[in-house]
């Protein structure tokens, strides 16, 4: 095996693999609307994608578990077909992944996140859990890293959502997540609190998607390209497998391996 994928092993190479795990990598998506050119899973689809490649990197350090399909998203509702948890039962979702896990022996977990609207539920999750079952609990975005690549390749003033950066990365790591020939740019609403409220702002808030884009996209994905997103994502695995390298105490070997 290139990488522990939980979901293809059977319970006899599960109990072999543990004998080299440092770490599960929990990946979190969502099911929610991405505008006219990108599928609802896509979140969930881009969350998984990633920990495979950090998977491999590190390998054979860390199992990456199913993955969570749903997420926090009730600014989208209004867009029909998303599905949205309450911020409780994700953290009562993972609560569950991780006795389960630690029954088997691992005591230090990542929730790899694809989905803006979970950050702020796993911040919380990882300090509640990480006390309640005496484990170790990491959370990080998938590409948020990736500051080089962005810095170089994305000039949206508001980005991050069915934009060239993520239309990139879903090009790279997974094309049919976008339909081709619907690549449109955001059609930003021009009235409307979200411009007070975005991150960055002195003061944040809760606004809907709606209250900022019609189509609810932001960025312009006609910009997008597989180059980029290629890009993106091996800064992003480079970073991701250096941090977790320091955190699990391994040699340098195992980021050139």
């Amino acid at each position: 095996m290139t990488s522990y994928q939980l979901t293809n092993m059977t319970w006899e190479e599960v109990q072999e693999a543990l004998k080299t795990v440092k770490m599960a990598v929990i990946p979190v998506g969502a099911h929610e609307q991405h505008g006219p050119h990108m599928i609802e899973s896509c979140d969930t689809v881009l969350a998984t994608e990633m920990a495979k490649k950090v998977a491999e990197r590190m390998h054979p350090h860390l199992l990456v578990t199913p993955t969570i399909n749903m997420g926090v998203s009730p600014h989208h509702l209004n867009f029909p077909g998303t599905i949205s948890l309450k911020p409780d039962t994700l953290i009562a979702i993972l609560r569950d992944m991780v006795r389960s896990l630690k029954h088997h022996g691992i005591n230090k977990f990542l929730f790899l996140n694809a989905h803006g609207g979970n950050q702020s539920t796993l911040s919380v999750a990882s300090g509640v859990l990480s006390e309640e079952e005496a484990v170790d609990i990491f959370y990080a975005k998938t590409t948020a890293s990736a500051k080089e690549s962005l810095k170089q390749y994305i000039h949206s003033p508001i980005f991050g959502h069915s934009c060239e950066r993520e239309v990139s990365e879903a090009l790279y790591l997974a094309p049919y997540l976008i339909r081709p020939d619907k690549l449109t740019s955001g059609d930003f609403c021009e009235g409307g609190r979200y411009k007070l409220l975005r991150p960055g702002k002195a003061i944040q808030g809760y606004y809907r998607y709606e209250e900022m884009t019609k189509n609810g996209c932001i960025g312009d994905a006609t910009r997008a390209s597989r180059e980029i997103g290629e890009q993106i994502v091996i800064e992003a695995t480079e970073n991701l497998a250096e941090g977790l390298r320091e955190i699990l105490g391994l040699g340098v070997e195992v980021l050139k391996s």
